[in-house]
């Protein structure tokens, strides 16, 4: 004996609706689960928690993340920027200073004859004097100009390393006070065996002394 619909049984559930038709609600009691929509973020499945946010463009990813840009650059990156830094500010001035050391030698050979030496005094004692000036002027410029391009990202030797050095909190540039005060601390990088220097070969944001005062890290461009 059947109730209702005689081609549906007591005790039989309705065949499936087709694709596409609206869903029926639930009797009366029981919770309805509502499909996601389309673009929602389906949950999580339990026990294996949250889904991780990526890191947006321009900020340094965490440690464990593979190179790339936003990548916190390696020890040897660093290190051939400065090698890069330090022939841009110093080359030039090292070459002046062994030129004038180097006539100031030959001016030796003339001890014991007064025409001699007064002489080569005439002719080399200005250039001298002229090499030596150079060469200061040289260093300061050079540190200037590596200073205010480090405080717009990235100084000529970061920027051939592909390199750039940001505020670790906000990634973005320090400013040339910032640079220059982050020069400063680059004396707690030297002061204990110059270990400071070494800290980003093991550091998990690749951090210097310096760079955990000012709170500063160095990332990868590409």
């Amino acid at each position: 004996m059947s109730f209702g619909n005689p081609g549906n049984p007591y005790g039989q559930q309705p065949p499936p609706a087709p694709y596409g038709t609206p869903q029926q609600p639930a009797p009366y009691g029981y919770p309805q689960q509502a499909a996601p929509g389309y673009g929602y973020p389906q949950q999580s499945a339990p026990g294996y928690g949250p889904p991780q946010a990526m890191p947006g463009p321009g900020y340094p990813q965490q440690s464990g993340m593979p190179v790339g840009p936003g990548a916190y650059a390696s020890w040897g990156s660093r290190f051939g920027a400065f090698l890069i830094d330090f022939l841009v500010a110093g080359l030039v001035p090292l070459i002046a200073v062994f030129v004038a050391i180097a006539l100031e030698q030959s001016l030796q050979g003339c001890l014991g004859d007064s025409a001699c030496q007064a002489s080569r005094e005439k002719v080399r004692v200005p250039i001298i004097i002229g090499l030596l000036v150079i060469a200061l002027l040289w260093a300061v410029v050079a540190q200037i100009v590596i200073l205010v391009k480090e405080g717009k990202g990235a100084s000529p030797g970061k920027k051939a390393m592909k390199i750039r050095l940001i505020r670790e909190e906000n990634g973005q540039p320090l400013g040339f006070g910032r640079a220059l005060l982050r020069r400063i601390c680059h004396a707690l990088d030297s002061a204990p065996c110059s270990i400071g220097y070494l800290w980003p070969a093991w550091d998990a944001k690749g951090q210097t002394f310096a760079d955990k005062v000012m709170r500063t890290v160095v990332v990868s461009t590409e």
